[in-house]
């Protein structure tokens, strides 16, 4: 089957006859040692096709480029390829089996040009129902590795790792780390549950701040402390998501055949959006994961947390928010207070500051100090509307049932708005009621 080359591959087309002119190639380092071509299908390096020509998987475009150009192959969306080296090894064996024109589409190139200067180049894509199933029993057996590995990492307790940020070293659950960076540094790469190979992603973020580069804009600075002061002003503490390169770091993009995160996340709200009508009386408000004022201890409930708080802490937030009156601003203005005087390990009861959060902890539960809060207008100010933590769940599951204006009122702060009566006279001059009056005087 012969055909003319469709609007999608003009490019390559273009590419094809572009190189074609000039068939010297940039030499490829091939692996050394004894073992012949037989050694080059281990997990490091895939094969061509048709020769014996390999290069390292990282390096796939180096073999496209050298198929197109030696054997006139193309491989259709090869980003929908779960597992390029087997996927590869796959046709290797089934084109010595039959004719390539059995499995490939024939794209004809200058075709209006003299019969000597065309050309016909093979076209491999999921069309063929072969090359559609290979794909999709490929993506089904990367994830289950993906799943696997992940299972994996989610039970491993021996993981090591130091925080990008303050070096501090964390060993057992890559959780630890994570959730410590999110917490103590408000950098957050997503829940521990949804990220695979999280060893190597972090060395991948490390580098990239050894060698002096936003992990966001993706910017080069001169020195360690122009790119922290440029990552804390500019709120660049986290990943560029437009960066595909993290891609393979989240089970997310392995769920679906050729779709990325973001393309999952629309058709999820997509469907949220539709406008058919739907019963939601089954609806379950997904848990929201807050963490204790006092130590690193999480809670799927505030519930929870609030009973967490006061039975290891003797901290009573409902009851501090009923004695004192607070209203929804003044409870977040407490807790970021409380989140600010923690972090920097300073004790809110007696101001004494010690070396760490541990200690500051013991002592603020041997003195009883959770509950010995400060007057009012110490933490009652303006600077605490601002959030300690930009992801600190605890502010949005703060109740605010109670009428805030009842809790003014306890207060004393209920706000009068008093009336304009600097035109007073002239209303009372100009009024109807004057007209009414006279009418009924008249009639009197």
């Amino acid at each position: 089957m012969v055909m003319q080359p469709p609007a999608p591959w003009r490019a390559v087309v273009f590419f094809v006859e572009t190189y074609s002119k000039d068939c010297i190639l940039e030499p490829l380092s091939l692996p050394g040692g004894p073992g012949g071509p037989t050694t080059l299908e281990g997990p490091s390096f895939v094969p061509c096709i048709f020769c014996e020509e390999c290069v390292p998987v990282a390096e796939q475009d180096q073999l496209l480029k050298h198929m197109i150009i030696e054997h006139k192959m193309v491989i259709a969306d090869i980003k929908l390829v779960a597992d390029f080296q087997r996927y590869v090894l796959y046709w290797r064996k089934r084109f010595t089996e039959q004719p390539i024109t059995d499995f490939c589409s024939v794209i004809r190139i200058n075709s209006t040009a003299p019969l000597e200067e065309q050309d016909n180049y093979f076209l491999l894509c999921d069309v063929l129902p072969e090359d559609r199933v290979l794909r999709e029993e490929l993506q089904k057996q990367k994830l289950k590795e993906i799943l696997e590995q992940q299972q994996q990492e989610r039970n491993d307790n021996s993981f090591r790792g130091l925080c990008m940020f303050c070096n501090t070293e964390f060993l057992g659950n890559r959780s630890i780390l994570l959730n410590h960076m999110a917490r103590e540094h408000a950098f957050n790469i997503g829940l521990p549950d949804n990220i695979v190979n999280c060893s190597e992603f972090l060395c991948i973020l490390q580098k990239k701040l050894d060698n002096l580069q936003c992990l966001y804009c993706e910017k080069i600075f001169r020195d360690k402390s122009t790119l922290r002061d440029h990552m804390r002003k500019k709120q660049h503490r986290k990943i560029n998501p437009k960066n595909r390169e993290y891609d393979r770091f989240y089970v997310i993009n392995y769920l679906e055949l050729g779709k990325s995160w973001e393309e999952v996340q629309s058709e999820d709200d997509r469907e949220l959006l539709g406008p058919q009508e739907e019963d939601w009386s089954d609806w379950k408000e997904h848990p929201v994961s807050a963490v204790c004022l006092f130590c690193e201890k999480q809670a799927e409930t505030i519930e929870k947390l609030r009973v967490h708080m006061e039975d290891a802490h003797e901290f009573d937030l409902l009851k501090i928010k009923s004695e004192l009156g607070l209203n929804f601003y003044q409870q977040v203005k407490l807790v970021n207070f409380i989140r600010r005087q923690i972090h920097q390990c300073r004790c809110y009861g007696c101001h004494v500051k010690f070396k760490s959060k541990a200690d500051l902890r013991t002592h603020m539960e041997e003195a009883k100090h959770t509950s010995l809060l400060p007057e009012m207008k110490t933490w009652d100010q303006p600077e605490y509307y601002f959030p300690t933590y930009e992801n600190d769940s605890l502010l949005c599951t703060l109740s605010d049932s109670e009428s805030d204006l009842t809790a003014q009122e306890h207060s004393g702060n209920v706000t009068v708005v008093s009336e304009d009566t600097s035109k007073l006279r002239a209303l009372k001059r100009s009024s109807i009621l004057n007209q009414v009056l006279r009418h009924q005087c008249l009639e009197g």
